[in-house]
């Protein structure tokens, strides 16, 4: 008998789709709950899918969007080297290769098979970023030039077997890690994100039985990517093209250009990179699977946004990258700041599809993470702190509205900067200014959304590290929209003159220190003349827009 008619009606399909969400939300929580790092129990930076027993998505929470486009590829990729039949019940998997994963070091992946009734039924899978995993500076390092330089490399390894802890490995693990005991919290926190996914797929299958389940996945797939392939077949077949830059590859090479284009044929589409710079010296280079996740968070932006990710999703797309670029890097490429390329990319997708969809495209963001971050040992504890923070900005005006301000942006999705108050208390620095920054949105018809100025003061010796991008090629605009400004860092020594920079490797700084920190705006949309009077007076009124500006650029003087 056909599985679906046993069970799979379209009420039961439609409960177990929101079942799975539900999973991966309560195994998103579990991680973040238990986390010892703040900048996961607080920053959010880490994702978790649910997937089946083929590693295709069933389900997935909110967190950052950039890692939950290849959970599954990691899964698929790991069968790949071992076979299926490696997955054993009980065991724990991870891997952090960034040949294999995609991303840096820093974020590992986790993967845990579910087994019901002694048949493997599914996996759940988490990805977090641990804040130092051996290389040769503190977290990560802003001019490596080595893959061995950024550190350890792991290849999927169990670290529980038949659910027996390797003590050997979780050893070697905490022993080679500034914060060793914070990554074995870590990594536990992501293995129980992983037994309340096993936990809540075991009862589903106890309530629905396996056949219903099956039966309603292969429908909520189909009905996936039935969806996709109308919305791309809706799209005006013909080649749309894009290219930019990034600042530099934090080693010396500059500037680092990106050129993509996008077929549309038919029911589908396919992203090719050919062009884009050969893998540089510097760490702005990824694997492959982490170029098709940013291509499939571009595609989501615009093809059925409101519907969630699953093994339907997807099917429609192709990605091209040439070996050996920073899109399809290969050993030994620096990795540590793959994200500045990827950031790029997916608003390069969205400049090349505006001619085809006019009045889905915003106007370029802010474009990048902005990371600053600050190490040494806290006089107050006699311990080693670090702190890695990445900031928010501005996001680009589209046909019906401003853009957002002070939002993080486009790969990091949940990602969360650091509350004032847990910063203070964690750390050995002040926080003086948190705010909008006044006129870094690009002017239009509709305004670009500002950047945040956030000032710190060091109340300890301390190594910051910055990682601020786009600065030549800053968020544009469309339709006779202009530019968002790009960032700016100022750092102030208690006795010394004041210095501007965008990167830097661990520099040295005294107690007493001012870093103010000035991320960028998104682009405009329309021509500025255009705006409605009123919103340029709410603007100054709210002291997003100055009013030199206000006159000059919109022609609105407010007494």
């Amino acid at each position: 008998m056909d599985a679906r008619v046993i069970g799979a009606s379209p009420i039961t399909t439609e409960i177990l789709r929101n079942a799975f969400a539900s999973i991966a939300e309560d195994m998103n929580a579990a991680l973040i709950r238990s986390a010892y790092s703040p900048l996961i129990y607080e920053g959010k930076d880490c994702a978790v899918a649910l997937l089946d027993q083929d590693g295709e998505v069933l389900g997935q929470s909110l967190g950052v969007p950039l890692f939950l486009g290849n959970l599954s590829l990691c899964v698929q990729a790991t069968a790949q080297m071992h076979g299926w039949d490696y997955f054993q019940e009980g065991d724990v998997v991870f891997l952090n290769d960034s040949y294999i994963a995609g991303t840096h070091l820093n974020d590992v992946t986790v993967i845990q098979p579910i087994f019901w009734r002694g048949q493997r039924v599914g996996f759940a899978t988490s990805r977090a970023h641990w804040l130092d995993v051996g290389g040769k500076d503190t977290s990560l390092s802003i001019d490596s030039t080595e893959i061995y330089q950024e550190g350890m490399r792991w290849a999927p390894t169990k670290v529980y077997a038949g659910g027996e802890p390797r003590t050997e490995i979780l050893d070697f693990l905490r022993r080679n890690s500034r914060f060793g005991a914070t990554l074995i919290g870590d990594l536990h926190a992501q293995i129980a994100a992983g037994q309340t996914g096993e936990q809540r797929l075991r009862a589903l299958l106890d309530r629905f039985g396996y056949d219903t389940v099956q039966a309603a996945k292969r429908d909520i797939f189909a009905q996936s990517e039935r969806l996709e392939r109308e919305a791309v077949a809706a799209i005006p077949n013909g080649r749309y093209t894009a290219e930019g830059c990034l600042d530099n590859d934090g080693a010396g090479v500059e500037p680092v250009p990106v050129k993509l284009s996008v077929l549309i044929d038919g029911d589908t589409i396919s992203l090719d990179l050919e062009g884009s710079a050969a893998q540089t010296r510097g760490s702005v280079n990824c694997g492959f699977t982490q170029t098709i996740s940013a291509a499939r968070l571009a595609f989501k932006l615009l093809i059925n946004p409101g519907r969630p990710v699953d093994g339907g999703t997807f099917h429609t797309l192709k990605v091209a990258a040439p070996p050996n670029s920073i899109f399809n890097a290969q050993e030994p490429a620096a990795c540590a700041w793959y994200f500045s390329s990827l950031g790029l990319l997916i608003d390069l997708f969205l400049k090349a599809m505006a001619p085809a969809l006019p009045d889905q495209v915003a106007a370029a963001h802010y474009g990048d993470s902005m990371v600053i971050s600050f190490n040494g040992f806290d006089d107050r504890t006699n311990e080693r702190f670090l702190v890695v923070e990445a900031t928010t900005g501005g996001w680009g005006a589209w046909s019906s509205g401003d853009g957002q301000d002070s939002l993080i942006n486009e790969v990091n999705g949940s990602f969360r900067d650091l509350p004032v108050e847990i910063f203070e208390h964690k750390y050995p620095a002040r926080i003086l200014k948190y705010g909008i920054r006044a006129d870094s949105g690009g002017a239009g018809q509709y305004r670009g959304g500002n950047g945040t100025v956030r000032q710190y003061q060091l109340t300890n010796d301390a190594n910051i590290s910055l990682w601020f991008e786009r600065s030549t090629t800053p968020a544009w605009g469309l339709s006779g929209g202009e530019a968002g400004q790009g960032p700016e860092v100022a750092i102030q020594p208690p006795d010394g003159r004041e210095e501007r920079l965008l990167k830097v490797n661990a520099k040295p700084l005294k107690a007493g220190t001012i870093i103010t920190v000035a991320t960028g705006g998104g682009g405009g949309y329309g021509p500025p003349s255009r705006r409605d009077p009123e919103a340029v007076r709410r603007d100054l009124l709210d002291r997003f827009v100055s009013p030199a500006i206000a006159k000059a650029t919109y022609g609105v003087e407010v007494t």
